[in-house]
């Protein structure tokens, strides 16, 4: 009995050492994690090497990735000023677009004029080579997305005229209704705008698809491109469909059937809330696109124009910063 007794207790020892080894093996592994460095951010998923950009690059066009994660090979520039269309805030160089976005402004505002709305001011398209921006958008990455306010009232003026413009918001929010500056004019330059069949959707004010909604058209088909998105409150945000000869552009889910001005609408206006306003100054951090597709680092370092020098902080491991909403 003593000798089992006694191999008993070696036997425990041996036991209560081998978890403790354990433990300490476990324990080292874990400082080693702590200590281990966060994995390198990859340039061209950083909204600062995009932006650095001059021009786009060259070669056949083509939008690659996803709306909010992606590039564009081949972007036009859309011109500044053209029949029906003014560009607005040209400073921040995002004027670029797919060539079927540039043709379908150009035709847009076309048509504007022809209807007698006025002259359609252009807001921000893309980058030259697009991908993530460094403020105010998450989505408008390869090409194909664009913002058109909703005002009217301004006659064709000079480029440095249009650089500081303010937007004139046409929701009351306590009524969750148009106000009383939202007219036909308003109606109608949307309505042209989605009735294109190069357009997907495009993305408004849930209280601008209601008083869309309410009017009478003689076909709602397009109705149904509309689509309540917070914030959208003095400009429409157009979007393409992905073009052929693009066959690393992720297409959009198809829409519901129908045209939209259902309980999804009223589940919208029920929590519909303005575009958050950044205070003068404000710098955001920059951006960081996780799922940035791999095809779009040649796309950033093609031929086609000289390339800002990039910040070595950006090839060092670090911290990746949030990302901003759309």
């Amino acid at each position: 009995m003593g000798r089992l007794s006694f191999g008993g207790r070696v036997f425990g020892l041996i036991a209560c050492a081998g978890v403790a080894v354990a433990l300490l093996a476990a324990g080292d592994a874990d400082a080693k994690q702590r200590k281990r460095k966060p994995e390198p951010i990859p340039a061209y998923a950083t909204s600062v090497a995009w932006g650095a950009v001059s021009g786009p690059s060259l070669g056949a066009p083509q939008a690659i990735g996803g709306y909010a994660a992606g590039c564009i090979a081949g972007a036009r520039a859309l011109p500044p000023e053209g029949v029906g269309y003014q560009v607005i805030r040209l400073s921040r160089q995002r004027n670029y677009g797919h060539p079927v976005l540039v043709d379908m402004l150009r035709d847009f505002g076309h048509r504007v004029a022809l209807a007698g709305l006025g002259t359609a001011l252009i807001g921000d398209m893309g980058q030259a080579r697009g991908g993530p921006m460094p403020s105010g958008h998450a989505s408008h990455q390869i090409g194909l997305d664009a913002d058109v306010w909703l005002r009217l009232d301004l006659p064709p003026m000079g480029r440095a005229g249009r650089e500081r413009l303010d937007e004139i918001k046409y929701v009351d929010y306590d009524r969750m209704r148009v106000t009383e500056d939202w007219s036909d004019r308003q109606a109608r330059m949307v309505q042209i705008a989605a009735a294109d069949a190069r357009v997907a959707r495009i993305f408004v004010s849930p209280a601008i698809k209601l008083a869309m909604c309410q009017r009478s058209w003689a076909d709602r088909a397009f109705l149904n491109k509309l689509r309540p998105w917070h914030g959208h409150d003095g400009h429409m945000h157009i979007r393409l469909a992905c073009p052929s000869g693009s066959p690393l552009c992720e297409q959009q889910t198809a829409q519901p059937e129908g045209d939209g001005c259902d309980d999804e609408l009223m589940s919208w206006l029920a929590s519909a809330s303005p575009a958050i306003e950044r205070p003068p100054g404000y710098k955001p951090e920059p951006r960081v696109v996780r799922k940035m597709p791999a095809a779009c680092r040649p796309v950033l370092n093609a031929a086609g124009t000289r390339m800002a020098s990039l910040p070595a902080s950006l090839t060092e491991p670090g911290p990746l910063p949030s990302n901003a909403s759309r």
